[in-house]
């Protein structure tokens, strides 16, 4: 059984959720430190031909809290991200069904960060008929004081799982020799390159999976999703 891991993040590029499609099951970490510099309550979207950020406003709290412990801002203004979303994108090919789509994912009622980021994950699984079983980590019993790759053996041995996904961000973080000890197969994924047309050039990469759907036929992402990168 393949096992990935990784922590929330709202509306991802397309490697995260060739990961998801990549494993048997996938553990979501509620119960992880949030990190003001990371990706999960932001991203980025095309507009005039670069990127820009958009972002999950959240209420204010300590820098030590969970991020199932943080809350979005009663000031979030769900129209006015779609309205972003809407100025990038309204002239793209799928812009009609991927609206639908977010619309459902941003006006989720939800002021939870992790809840409502989730949702939105399991929304895109969905959309895109991945049905790879998600899991929250906080309802694994394990010893969640473990750190790094210590803590990912123990999930491995909960779930049963004898393969361990992971994004090759992470080949300096893992040791192949310690998973193989615990009887698991390390593996890492790398997304094939995926150029495609956006509105002008040139191709700016590493968007969120909103731009791959919003310029590409979803059985065309779909594909792509299910065997655009390579296990190493």
């Amino acid at each position: 059984m393949k096992l990935a891991v990784m922590q929330p993040y709202f509306l991802p590029y397309i490697g995260y959720f060739q990961l998801i499609g990549a494993a048997d099951r996938f553990v979501i970490y509620d119960n992880i430190k949030y990190t003001k510099k990371g990706w999960i309550n932001r991203n980025r979207r095309l507009q005039n031909g670069a990127d820009a950020m958009f972002s999950l406003p959240l209420k204010k709290a300590s820098d030590s809290l969970d991020v199932v412990e943080r809350e979005l801002s009663p000031d979030f203004d769900r129209g006015a991200l779609l309205n972003q979303f809407k100025g990038s994108y309204a002239r793209a090919p799928q812009f009609a069904e991927i609206a639908a789509l977010l619309e459902r994912i941003v006006r989720y009622d939800e002021t939870n960060l992790f809840r409502y980021v989730h949702h939105s994950v399991a929304e895109i699984c969905a959309h895109l008929g991945i049905e790879t079983e998600i899991i929250v980590s906080s309802a694994i019993d394990i010893d969640h004081g473990l750190k790094a790759q210590h803590k990912v053996i123990e999930l491995c041995h909960a779930l049963g799982a004898d393969t361990y996904v992971n994004p090759i961000g992470g080949v300096e973080l893992y040791d192949r020799a310690a998973f193989r000890e615990q009887g698991i197969e390390l593996q890492f994924l790398t997304p094939r390159p995926f150029e495609y047309a956006q509105l002008g050039a040139p191709f700016v990469p590493w968007l969120s999976i909103v731009d791959v759907m919003m310029f590409n036929p979803p059985d065309v992402v779909r594909r792509r999703v299910a065997s655009g990168y390579e296990l190493l």
